[in-house]
């Protein structure tokens, strides 16, 4: 039974879960449930601090786990990422009170306050500067007022929180993150895991495409297939009148109305556009 660390709280939870539901495997019912046995598909998800996914997984106590590419890295664990899943994207960064540095290379000697010490440990080391590194659990923007550090390295998103601090962040980001797949560096090929990395993959696709289908004159097929490439191929079926032809194919969802206009001036009819619940590439 292929076992599978799904972190069970923080930013990551919901979307995590909602991939794998989207991927046609069972979770769990309340939040208090820390195993589920999924039988139908032969999986038993673990609901673990996403902090610690990288470190079981690592350590080969678990097959896969769904955590962020900065916890993975910050962990130290073995573990190897798989695929990017698309959610929880984010970019660590360096922060401080305006004008204290302009990089990495000006932070020599200073205190950094972050709850990423491996990765700030590592970025140092990158960068040949020697710095002192504090950690801390939890929020670090006020560590500055208060006087634990000179600098910050933490998550960024807008910079709302960063700003109400009185801090900016400087230098080139650290790491760009998102959540991730996992599993050991050292591991046999498993079916499950395949199974499982197709299946994500499929949703992937299904959120980033949609089916479009449209009528359009023989003479003209070959212009609205090259607005609509598809995939591989699109598919073209005859219909009842000789002059025209059906045309489906697989558009980027972010796309859409472009395409749609870009074919009705060409001539296509009859356009219509559907979700794809779930696909095989």
């Amino acid at each position: 039974m292929l076992k599978v660390a799904v972190p069970n709280k923080g930013a990551l939870a919901d979307s995590a879960a909602a991939m794998l539901r989207e991927a046609g495997y069972r979770g769990r019912r309340e939040s208090k449930e820390l195993v589920v046995r999924d039988a139908d598909n032969d999986v038993e998800f673990f609901y673990l601090r996403p902090r610690d996914i990288a470190v079981y997984v690592g350590s080969g106590t678990l097959d896969v786990g769904l955590t962020g590419r900065d916890l993975l890295l910050d962990s130290g664990s073995p573990a190897e990422e798989v695929m990017a899943l698309g959610f929880g994207g984010s970019t660590f960064r360096y922060a401080g009170r305006p004008g204290v540095a302009a990089d990495v290379t000006e932070l020599a000697g200073r205190r950094i306050a972050t709850s990423f010490s491996g990765l700030v440990r590592a970025d140092l080391d990158k960068h040949g500067v020697a710095a002192d590194v504090v950690k801390l659990d939890g929020a670090v923007e006020t560590a500055v007022t208060l006087g634990v550090a000179d600098v910050i390295a933490d998550v960024v998103e807008t910079g709302t929180t960063l700003r109400n601090a009185g801090l900016e962040v400087f230098g080139d980001p650290i790491l760009t993150s998102e959540a991730v797949l996992v599993r050991p560096a050292t591991r046999d090929d498993s079916t499950a895991v395949d199974v499982l990395v197709r299946r994500l993959q499929g949703v992937l696709t299904a959120r980033h495409y949609v089916m479009m289908d449209y009528d359009i004159r023989v003479e003209l097929v070959e212009k609205a297939c090259a607005l609509t490439p598809g995939l591989e191929s699109p598919t073209v079926s005859p219909l009842h009148d000789k002059g025209q032809v059906a045309v489906r194919s697989m558009v980027p969802r972010h796309l859409t109305n472009r395409i749609m206009d870009e074919l009705y001036d060409l001539g296509a009819r009859a356009i219509l556009v559907t979700d794809i619940a779930a696909c095989r590439i």
